[in-house]
């Protein structure tokens, strides 16, 4: 008797890349506009969901998944504010789409107008792995040097905006605008930019406007689809 073994193989990337194009297919036609945020640890993400819940909530249901290696401590500002939940990797330096949809439940079976999404403070690993967002937003801030875009040029390249946060400290550290922008241009030449400083809400209400907006074009354009199929 002959036996005969049959290798299959898939590629796990094409796989990930599905389900996440699943899960951002199913979000948005239950009408929740997904936003990730990626960026190294203190550029003050926590501190932008902060205002953008407080802004956001009184007209949407606003829900926040938080990613950290260890501690709830973002969780714990976030949650008088918004429905919230931790995602804690225990060493994993990035967010991966099973433990999102893992967590999602815990915020309970309402179906959100807008889903953030913070991921582990970290420009190299979060770039490679997409989530199912919507959006990806990258937040840079004014103390971490107007370099990074050369420097962690996929970062950049993968992300559709940029927040650059603690616009409040430049006239004491040595960060242009201009020129951080330029150099994330050379990158990505359609990334929009909103400076702000997240802490004194300077500035929120124009990236608040904007995800709005975005929502908007994606509900408009699901309505499209629909009455294009029918």
């Amino acid at each position: 008797m002959s036996t005969e073994t049959i290798t299959v193989q898939q590629d796990v990337r094409t796989l990930r890349r599905e389900a996440a194009e699943t899960f951002r297919q199913r979000m948005g036609r239950q009408g929740t506009f997904v936003v990730r945020l990626l960026s190294s640890p203190g550029s003050g993400k926590t501190t932008l969901l902060e205002q953008t819940a407080r802004q956001l909530r009184d007209d949407y249901s606003v829900g926040i998944l938080v990613g950290d290696i260890a501690t709830e401590r973002d969780a714990q500002r976030l949650v008088p504010l918004a429905a919230t939940a931790q995602i804690t990797t225990g060493g994993a330096c990035h967010l991966e789409l099973p433990l999102v949809e893992k967590v999602l439940p815990r915020l309970g079976e309402r179906r959100f107008d807008f889903l953030f999404v913070e991921d582990v403070g970290n420009l190299v690993c979060p770039a490679s792995h997409d989530l199912g967002e919507h959006l990806r937003t990258l937040v840079l801030s004014t103390t971490e040097g107007d370099d990074k875009p050369g420097k962690y040029p996929k970062a950049f390249r993968t992300s559709q905006a940029v927040v650059i946060n603690k616009t409040d400290l430049l006239p004491y550290v040595p960060f242009s605008i201009d020129r951080a922008m330029a150099d994330a241009r050379d990158v990505r030449g359609d990334l929009t930019f909103f400076p702000m400083c997240a802490l004194h809400d300077d500035g929120v209400a124009a990236w608040c406007d904007y995800l709005v907006e975005l929502r908007r074009q994606m509900l408009a354009d699901a309505t499209a689809a629909s009455g294009a199929g029918e």
